[in-house]
């Protein structure tokens, strides 16, 4: 399976690249090859006996075509490796710090275009050409003259070989496709294809009418005429004649520099005259790079940060359906792993047997994901006119994936009307931990599945009895005494949860996490709540009929009454504790991450406090976090917000400003 897969993403990057570079007709995005290349990289990381000695990995571009003479790099013309997120953004510089204890970067934007190289002697240019695959690239010396951009005599009569970016305009790419409507030919995809085909053409007057700009980013051999950093080199280039970035270009001496300036590049990327696609870093001292070296295939001492996509293509490779904690049963879209926003996903929901048949959804079929509110993946729409002939219509389950039982169907969706199906157990406990439920830190879904089929977890009640099994879990893998101790204490500590969360939590169907805090302060006790009725249910604000019904035929269930009365037994609250705000310009509008253990209170009432005084707690550090509050045995946020220059209290200071 993974021999077969590898096979196949080398044919996809090998057919890929001959259409880019030889064809001049890319038949799939940057975003698509970036992944597909990725996906084969770690692939063979990870088994390195399928590794084929034809990959693409062991080289760094594409076929050359042969309309143009070839050329030799005395120096191999390498790209960077490609990062997508902070995290990454934070390893690479780790990754630098090991052989480098305090290093600077240059931080430059990068441009949309294609690499060119250009040979000057004596300050007079005598040969550009393209990468190519590193090695062999073509000369296209002729058509590089007619750029305006590239100085045709330096203002230093020097040998010298400078390497930059080829790219064409926001306004010449508009006029060239505005030539290419009014003669009936295929426009231009985007500014990057423009260059490319342009910088390619036999006639070096079609070049010349395209406007194409040059600007210079890097010399080889910078040693050889006194230049020791990175910096200096791009100030040596414009003092030679070349355009340079150097309005935009930054020196960062830690990671939070490097990401505030790659959050400034990102606010002015829709104004800038070109297009960029993301950020190269660079360690800014030669003699550091001379340390760093190189692996077989990039730099150690540069990474190329890619800006996250809006909207990327994948294909369809599974509909899985899945079944929910009210039996519901919904279709997902499983597909090649994509970088969406900054995270890699490789799954989105369907919704609905309507929501796949309106779409069109079909396996195999190239499709656009994006993030609906930058957080949730979600299918945009099949690329139909990339759509193969042999595809199969979409067609809904009509049994349960889980436990066989026949479907039925209730408005728009599916459900097992199973009540002992055992997903549908797995999925209330899941949901019963999550984070706006009653928060019990430490469970992901993987251990919640493996509890339940050990038997320790079939109910809500049982999570309050794992403290009896103690010595037990600590003999399975993963688990030892100290993360035991963790959950058991987050078990604990999830007694004191407000009456919101535990009406969310217990799974009464359309209650979500609004909805039970509207019932919470309103009724004020869990005893008040299980004596209303319908009548006075939808006599409250923003309860619906359907929502009251709900409520109502929980209510009535004997069962449900048991295990509310055996969780009160257990310890856990059963009122309201909602409280006004409180303004306190220490926290209003100010995003926060809790990491070790607090002395004076629990983090969650830690983060009580702090919602009260109109702040945000979330679960990870990130550029927008503003205060980490740090206790006892912080773990690795404590280490991220010094990475990142983040403000870090401790409770000494947290409790002074309450």
């Amino acid at each position: 399976m993974i021999e077969s897969r590898i096979n196949e993403l080398i044919q996809i990057i090998n057919q890929a690249s001959y259409e880019y570079y030889v064809l001049d007709n890319p038949t799939i995005t940057d975003q698509e090859y970036d992944d597909y290349y990725k996906e084969l990289l770690s692939l063979e990381e990870k088994y390195p006996e399928f590794k084929r000695e034809d990959s693409p990995t062991n080289r760094v571009g594409g076929e050359v075509i042969d309309k143009f003479e070839k050329v030799t790099h005395e120096k191999p013309m390498l790209s960077f490796d490609d990062i997508f997120n902070e995290e990454e953004i934070i390893a690479f510089d780790e990754r630098i710090r090991k052989t480098i204890p305090n290093p600077t970067y240059t931080v430059e934007p990068k441009m949309d275009g294609l690499s060119g190289s250009l040979i000057y002697k004596k300050g007079i240019l005598v040969r550009a050409a393209t990468r190519g695959d590193g090695i062999t690239g073509e000369d296209i010396t002729t058509n590089v003259k007619t750029i305006k951009s590239v100085p045709l005599h330096l203002k230093q009569d020097i040998d010298i070989e400078v390497r930059g970016e080829i790219y064409m305009s926001k306004v010449s790419f508009e006029k060239a496709n505005m030539e290419r409507e009014k003669k009936g030919e295929p426009l231009f995809a985007n500014p990057r294809n423009a260059a490319a085909g342009s910088i390619r053409q036999l006639d070096s007057k079609i070049t010349a009418s395209r406007n194409l700009d040059f600007m210079a980013y890097f010399i080889p051999n910078p040693e050889e005429y006194g230049i020791k950093t990175q910096s200096e080199s791009l100030e040596f280039l414009r003092k030679l004649g070349f355009v340079t970035n150097h309005k935009l270009n930054t020196v960062a001496h830690t990671v939070g520099e490097i990401i505030a300036t790659i959050d400034d590049f990102a606010y002015q990327r829709s104004d800038l005259p070109y297009e960029i696609d993301g950020v190269v870093l660079k360690v800014n001292s030669l003699a550091d790079e001379e340390k760093l070296g190189f692996t077989s295939r990039v730099p150690r001492w540069g990474i190329a940060y890619k800006f996250p996509a809006v909207e990327v293509l994948t294909t369809l490779r599974e509909i899985k359906f899945t079944v929910g904690r009210t039996g519901k049963i919904t279709p997902n879209a499983i597909f090649s792993p994509v970088h969406v926003a900054g995270s890699l996903v490789s799954k989105a929901t369907l919704h609905n047997e309507d929501y796949c048949n309106e779409k069109d959804v079909r396996l195999g079929d190239i499709i656009s994901i994006r993030k609906a509110g930058d957080v949730i993946p979600e299918v945009v729409e099949v690329k139909l006119e990339r759509r193969k002939e042999d595809t199969v219509p979409f067609h809904m389950i009509t049994d349960c994936p889980i436990c066989d039982t026949t479907l039925i169907k209730k408005d728009a969706h599916h459900y097992c009307p199973n009540d002992h199906c055992p997903a549908r157990h797995i999925e209330s406990l899941i949901h019963f931990v999550s984070r706006d439920a009653m928060y019990i830190d430490g469970f992901g879904e993987r251990i919640i599945e493996d509890f339940y089929n050990m038997g320790y977890l079939k109910s809500f009640t049982d999570f309050y009895f794992l403290k009896n099994h103690k010595e037990e879990l600590m003999e399975l893998e993963g688990f030892g005494s100290k993360s035991i101790n963790n959950l058991l204490e987050s078990i604990e500590n999830s007694k004191k949860n407000s009456l919101d969360r535990l009406l969310f939590a217990i799974g009464i169907r359309y209650v979500g996490k609004k909805t039970a805090k509207i019932l919470a302060e309103y009724y004020q006790t869990m005893e008040a709540f299980l004596k209303t009725t319908y009548e006075e249910l939808v006599a409250i604000d923003n309860i619906g009929e359907m929502i009251a019904q709900s409520i109502i035929d929980y209510i009535q269930d004997e069962k449900n009454l048991k295990q509310i009365e055996e969780l009160k037994e257990l310890g856990l609250n059963m009122d309201y504790q909602g409280t006004k705000t409180i303004v306190n310009d220490a926290f209003q509008n100010k995003t926060f991450v809790l990491t070790g253990t607090l002395e004076h209170m629990t983090r969650d009432e830690a983060s009580l406090e702090i919602e009260k005084r109109g702040g945000k707690v979330t679960g990870s550090v990130t550029s927008k976090t503003n205060v980490v509050l740090v206790g006892k045995d912080p773990g690795s946020k404590y280490e991220k917000a010094k990475t990142l220059g983040i403000t870090v209290w401790d409770e000494r200071d947290f409790l002074e400003k309450l």
